[in-house]
């Protein structure tokens, strides 16, 4: 649930553009498989508020970011190794204008 460094680029880049068009953007975490659901729900959670967090810190208004954790419910690729995992850990967000 920490930031990469590789990432933070990217979310430089969309905490600009929430700033500017999104009325409200919310922060979805997802997990790979592996884990108990609850443990996925979790690690979700602090993996969409890790971002939020990072975001904010950028100047993004709190009031502007909501998070859900969807755990491992919605792969973004299927799949039962790292070649797969590597894409469903992640954090996606729904723009709402």
């Amino acid at each position: 649930s920490d930031i990469r460094s590789d990432a933070q680029g990217a979310l430089k880049t969309n905490a600009g553009v929430i700033g500017e068009m999104a009325n409200a953007v919310t922060i979805e975490g997802h997990c790979d498989e592996r884990g108990s659901t609850e443990y996925n729900l979790a690690l979700g959670e602090r993996r969409a508020a890790a971002v939020k967090r990072y975001l904010v810190d950028l100047g993004v208004p709190s009031s502007k970011l909501r998070t859900v954790s969807f755990g491992e419910d919605r792969p973004a690729v299927q799949g039962h190794d790292e070649s797969a995992w590597r894409w469903n850990r992640r954090a996606e967000f729904r723009v709402i204008r």
